[in-house]
């Protein structure tokens, strides 16, 4: 139990909507552990967009400031460490334990939200399967358990009747027709995360198979795509283009096996005795940059390739991994990308339902064409003379730049501080056009900045890639 920390943070987060500035700070506390090699383990979204992290052993009356190693948003991990020795003293680091089986005991410890004494709730595993990470959005392995998890007990470890650590509560269900459904982050993800950030002293990531599949479990389908009845496989809907796998994998490809193990009609593969699992947990246990063993069935017949896998990339990203927000502005028009974290910001929690189905189209089903490309929208128009007319485009895809296709945010400033047309003419979404001219246009923008109270008309990462003067 000493080894069980209470976290506090002050986050300060970005403002998606004005990226130029930041929200107001607000204090959260969470839980944490004490693991090997003098560092604390706690959730990712527990000192997301930190400004200070301290954190507070039990029964001890100071807080001590506490430094980020490193996040790993995708698996809802963080790793923080103490500068001061008296921290450590008397502190013994918690010991891992092997996955636990169905029915197996365990005990959450942490700090919820209602005191601020350690809390212990208990019950058993229930379910481990692949799991929704919300935080990171993504999908690894996880357990569901019984035992209360609440605000608060983010980061706490879950321990089995041994007393070893075989998780980090993370996340709960909370509806109306569920009661005490609780998730933690399980042990082979936890050491994923720690032998990554060792190897490479930072975090890279869980990679993925570039690929979207769909599964084979008709007979009608089975039959057209030449399939034998004793073979088990999934058929590849779609390749990104911009993974490596783009060079050898093909659509309607079939899978048979990954690294060995064959994968079911379903998508499954064996995971222990009695139970099945989706196959991207093997994917998972690899680290960016492995590479695997992959056999398909093409024109009948049987492939063997070896790729090399990436992390996840997509068109519109689920996270900036803390990076603020990138911008540009030019005549009042507030050029940036889009990502979750904007939507969220721009459309509420509820952006799922509530954001431009064109917006949503792209984030469930688009695929990034080259490594650089972003979705480049106009967030607003800062109303001035030089705009009339436009003050009601928002949150609309910049397609092109007098003629010249936008792949990013750096390629539209770039073209736009660059040109020496007598008009700048962009080419938005569902044929709309902005047409404004080039002298005018460059010349009213810092009158426009001085009157809204921006200290720049580009972001700082901007300025640093910048090749013009």
């Amino acid at each position: 139990m000493d080894a069980v920390v209470k976290v506090f943070c002050i986050h300060t987060e970005p403002n998606f909507s004005m990226p130029w500035q930041r929200k107001r700070q607000y204090s959260s506390s969470s839980s944490g552990f004490v693991i090997s090699g003098r560092r604390v383990l706690t959730n990712a979204h527990s000192v997301e967009h930190y400004t200070q992290v301290k954190v507070k052993k039990r029964g001890s009356d100071t807080k001590y400031l506490a430094t980020v190693l490193s996040i790993g948003t995708e698996c809802d991990i963080a790793i923080v460490t103490v500068n001061d020795d008296e921290f450590w003293e008397g502190v013994s680091p918690v010991e891992f334990g092997e996955l636990p089986a169905l029915q197996d005991a365990v005990t959450v410890v942490g700090y919820p939200i209602g005191g601020d004494r350690i809390s212990i709730t208990s019950g058993v595993v229930s379910r481990i399967e692949i799991l929704s990470y919300i935080h990171g959005s993504t999908e690894l392995l996880g357990l569901q358990v019984d035992a209360a998890i609440n605000f608060g007990n983010s980061g706490g470890p879950a321990f089995n009747d041994k007393g070893n650590c075989v998780g980090i509560a993370f996340q709960s269900l909370r509806q109306d027709e569920a009661e005490n459904i609780g998730y933690v982050i399980p042990t082979p993800i936890i050491q994923h995360f720690i032998q990554d950030y060792e190897k490479n002293e930072a975090y890279t990531g869980f990679p993925i198979l570039g690929i979207e599949w769909q599964k084979m479990e008709n007979p009608d389908l089975r039959k057209a795509m030449g399939m034998k009845p004793e073979q088990k496989c999934v058929r590849i809907r779609r390749v990104d283009p911009t993974a490596p796998e783009s060079e050898v994998l093909k659509s309607s490809d079939i899978v048979l096996s990954f690294d060995g193990v064959d994968i079911a009609d379903d998508g499954t593969v064996p995971f222990r005795h009695g139970e099945r699992i989706g196959f991207s947990y093997l994917v998972s246990q690899k680290y960016t940059g492995d590479c695997s063993a992959i056999e398909v069935l093409r024109n009948s017949e049987i492939l063997n390739f070896n790729i090399k896998l990436t992390s996840s990339r997509r068109l519109i990203p689920a996270h900036n991994r803390g990076k603020p927000p990138s911008y540009y502005i030019i005549a009042g028009f507030v050029f940036t990308t889009v990502s979750v974290p904007y939507l969220r910001s721009e459309y509420g929690d509820n952006y799922e339902y509530e954001a431009p189905m064109n917006l949503l189209d792209k984030l469930y089903h688009a695929t990034l064409q080259s490594p650089d490309e972003q979705l480049v929208v106009v967030s607003q128009v800062l109303v001035s003379n030089i705009n009339i007319g436009y003050e009601d485009i928002v949150n609309t895809q910049v397609l092109a730049l007098n003629g010249k296709p936008v792949a990013n945010l750096w390629r539209l400033a770039e073209m736009v501080e660059n040109c020496d047309d007598e008009f700048l003419k962009f080419d938005l979404e569902y044929e709309q056009i902005v047409v404004l001219r080039t002298m005018t246009t460059k010349a009213a923008t810092p009158d426009i900045l001085a009157t809204h109270c921006i200290p720049s008309a580009m972001s700082a990462d901007l300025k640093a890639l910048r090749p013009w003067t």
